[in-house]
């Protein structure tokens, strides 16, 4: 796994596509390996999808892990992900908010309901033709929230089959930055987008445009 912060009472990693967080049948979960690899217990303050890549935070022990999972129970933290589609939205920024309930086989759906909402912050520039990215904040941290709140724009994500999206190499949802706080100190972490052949081609241009916002 690749670390891209490694302090005393928790760590950051880069995680990779196609991987769940826990056990899944014969396969072992991120944290199983992780915990094999650094030769420790590790907690999972947060989770990310199967598909999804990136900025992942673990506490090393349960008092950090008390700490860490606050932060994201009361809202401190900040979230950024990038995705790719190739369709176009209705409007290119703007706000996704709605409930969430349980759809068919695991999926979920947005509702019209505003008791207790999901809540994305979207901006949307086009790379190429057919092919547009997207910088995502999320303000909630439901399940499958960005997944839902894209295919409700019309455009799901890239390699989405779940939700709609068009087949490609990998589901392009990347979680590219996290911030919180841990003594004092705001810190913040970048995971570059490695994987899949449109995120090595258009990660850089993408994340440029995306620091500007």
């Amino acid at each position: 796994m690749n670390i891209l912060l490694d302090h005393a009472d928790f760590c950051v990693i880069n995680k990779p596509a196609g991987i769940g967080m826990h056990q899944e049948g014969d396969e072992p979960g991120l944290v199983r390996l992780l915990s094999e690899q650094l030769g420790q217990p590790l907690y999972p303050v947060h989770r990310l999808d199967k598909m999804t890549t990136g900025a992942l935070l673990l506490a090393r022990n349960p008092v950090a892990n008390r700490l860490l999972s606050g932060q994201f129970a009361e809202r401190t933290t900040t979230k950024r992900y990038l995705a790719l589609t190739d369709r176009k939205p209705g409007k290119k920024q703007g706000w996704v908010k709605g409930g969430m309930e349980k759809a068919r086989n695991g999926s979920w759906k947005l509702t019209r309901s505003d008791s207790n909402p999901a809540v994305t912050r979207f901006f949307s520039t086009s790379l190429a033709p057919g092919l547009r990215g997207f910088l995502l904040q999320p303000h909630t941290g439901r399940t499958h929230q960005l997944r839902v709140a894209l295919k409700s724009l019309g455009c799901p994500i890239l390699g989405d089959a779940r939700y709609g999206g068009t087949h490609a190499d990998r589901g392009y949802l990347h979680a590219w930055r996290l911030a919180f706080d841990w003594q004092g100190e705001r810190i913040e972490v970048t995971a570059p987008a490695t994987e899949g052949e449109l995120f090595a081609h258009w990660y850089a241009p993408l994340a440029q445009w995306a620091d500007k916002l």
